[in-house]
């Protein structure tokens, strides 16, 4: 099956009140393990693409673990339980120095729905600041994610539905000794999710940063891939703040039976698709759009693309010949990008988009071998630890 593109005609701009700033990056400097993770490019992939340079920021590793979440679900976390204190949190240098700051905040659990990577991170969390993990996971999961949810001694219920049925589960757990850490919002649950996507501006920090110590000017293609959209709002936040230049053309990726966003964007309001949903793709299995990313996720992209899960693993096979080791979800970015070039169908949207021989793409992959089992199935070669 080809690629679905529905172009963007409601594209604006993001206001620049909700620019971000380098705050987040700065706290998770703190964190133990901390260092930027590789931009890497990737000149024969771009040759083979008829591209000008590609781009790929590899979160294969991210603060110990195998996936950018912890990003989102750390500076979340921060901001939550600092507004819980009686008094101004007291200055800290260390997350030891930290967990003894929040210790008046115990017993506490945090609680979350995931695909698989979002709650291993929130688990992660807990254990720094020795709190509680109760983590919510649609049935069907790969027992490799929830073994990793699991070794960061977290308690792991497996919900019999879909992710927005885990989603229900998990909210109902909000209590006083009990924290929601979702990364997807409903009406009266909003700030978390914005949290979440304001931990992840980290990442496009550090792309600029390592573009600028290069020398290289930003990419003029930027292709994410959409879950519940925090990652999207975050590359919106950050390409559209006022002075980027280039302004780069930004492309959402989805599971072609998990295309919320662009059904969403093709009604022109919120939809909720049928669930479960069974890509291989399994952190972006989801059914409806967060209402805190989707505003500005509608009005910042220009196009939103559902790919096969063929697409996928055919990117991860490329991923792996470049020497990045991307999992379903991780290498997603690039299937959209590989669709863009490649499939008749996306050729008004290529056109559109101006993707050609000068294109300075970016794409983000999100996780790395995170099933191990899946991994070796696929690229023929056992991942890295």
């Amino acid at each position: 099956m080809p690629a679905r593109v529905f172009l963007n005609p409601h594209r604006t701009a993001v206001p620049d009140a909700i620019a971000p700033d380098r705050e987040p990056l700065a706290f998770h400097a703190r964190l133990p393990g901390y260092a930027p993770t590789p931009l890497v490019d990737a000149p024969s992939l771009a040759a083979d693409l008829g591209i000008a340079r590609l781009w790929v920021k590899d979160e294969s590793h991210r603060l110990g673990l195998p996936a950018f979440k912890i990003l989102g679900a750390s500076w979340a976390t921060y901001r939550a339980l600092r507004e819980r204190l009686a008094a101004p949190l007291a200055p800290w240098a260390t997350a030891a120095e930290l967990a003894e700051r929040f210790a008046p905040l115990r017993p506490l659990t945090l609680a979350t729905a995931t695909d698989g990577n979002h709650g291993r991170a929130v688990a992660h969390v807990a254990s720094l600041l020795g709190l509680g993990a109760r983590i919510f996971v649609p049935a069907g999961a790969a027992q490799a994610r929830l073994d990793g949810i699991a070794s960061e001694g977290a308690e792991v219920v497996i919900v019999d539905g879909g992710y927005d049925d885990a989603v229900a589960r998990a909210a109902a757990e909000a209590g006083p000794r009990c924290l929601v850490i979702s990364d997807t919002s409903w009406p009266g649950y909003e700030d978390i999710p914005r949290w979440v996507a304001e931990g992840y501006s980290t990442l496009f920090w550090e792309i600029e940063d390592a573009l600028a110590t290069r020398g290289e000017t930003g990419p003029d293609l930027v292709l994410v891939p959409v879950g519940v959209g925090a990652l999207a709002a975050a590359a919106a936040r950050h390409y559209r703040r006022s002075g980027t230049v280039p302004s780069p053309r930004l492309v959402s990726i989805e599971p072609d039976h998990a295309a919320c966003a662009l059904a969403s964007a093709a009604a022109g309001h919120l939809v909720s698709l049928p669930g479960p949903c069974d890509s291989i793709m399994a952190g972006l299995n989801c059914e409806t759009p967060s209402e805190t990313a989707w505003p500005e996720v509608s009005a910042a992209y220009d196009a939103f693309l559902a790919i096969e899960d063929e697409r996928a693993r055919e990117s991860m096979r490329q991923l792996a010949a470049a020497g990045v080791m991307a999992g379903e979800t991780g290498a997603a970015a690039l299937g959209g990008l590989l669709a863009l070039v490649r499939d008749r169908a996306a050729a008004a949207a290529r056109a559109a988009l101006e993707v050609g021989p000068t294109t300075r793409a970016l794409v983000i992959c999100t996780e790395g071998a995170t099933d191990p089992a899946a991994y070796a199935r696929i690229v023929g070669t056992a991942h890295r630890d």
